[in-house]
């Protein structure tokens, strides 16, 4: 099960968040906290991607160069990539400059541009994903679940690149679609009350 941390304001939290100073604000603001702008779940979708043998601490501390490089993740814009945009890219020392993630991440704005034609929104696919929570085990003792595996295979015959079900399961904890906060950690009564009244996409 996992372990708190006493934080600097005396209140415990999900023992991940005291790594570093800048996971704090990330944990207590967005992490767990049901998503359904598209552009946002885009955008966590490919950070997700670029973290793939990295860590997410790497990648949140240059999100904002990320942003920068992909027109905040439009994913309008971003399906419009060429190769010119590539090179440029992987000049670009503020980013993860790593050519098949780059091209990924092209790829999946076309993809995205596909999907909201099929399903109206990328938040009415991804939240079809939800697990029923009550069937969920403790807290962060999971790196994939049955749901993220049966989205990543959904999407990879979508034609996404660049999201296994690892990298599923932690989109799946970011963007609220579980409350994987630790037992005790004062976030997840939030998260949990965000989640309730959270208008689920359809």
């Amino acid at each position: 099960m996992a372990s708190n941390f006493i934080a600097p304001d005396g209140h415990p939290r999900c023992q991940w968040c005291g790594g570093a100073a800048e996971f704090l604000p990330y944990h207590d603001h967005e992490w767990g906290f049901p998503v359904a702008d598209d552009q946002r779940l885009f955008e966590k979708l490919c950070l997700e991607s670029f973290q793939s043998g990295l860590s997410w601490r790497t990648i949140l501390n240059k999100r904002e160069n990320f942003r920068a490089a992909f027109h905040h993740f439009d994913f309008n814009k971003v399906a419009g990539f060429d190769e010119e945009d590539v090179q440029r890219l992987l000049q670009d020392a503020g980013i993860i400059r790593h050519r098949g993630k780059i091209e990924a991440t092209i790829n999946n704005a076309r993809c995205a541009q596909e999907m909201v034609v099929q399903e109206g929104s990328l938040a009415a696919f991804f939240w079809r994903y939800e697990p029923d929570s009550a069937s969920l085990p403790a807290p962060q003792t999971q790196t994939t679940s049955p749901e993220s595996i049966a989205l990543a295979k959904d999407l990879k015959k979508r034609g996404w690149k660049f999201f296994g079900p690892t990298t599923a399961f932690a989109f799946m904890q970011a963007m609220g679609l579980i409350n994987d906060h630790s037992l005790g950690c004062i976030t997840r009564e939030r998260v949990e009350q965000a989640r309730q009244q959270f208008q689920r996409p359809t």
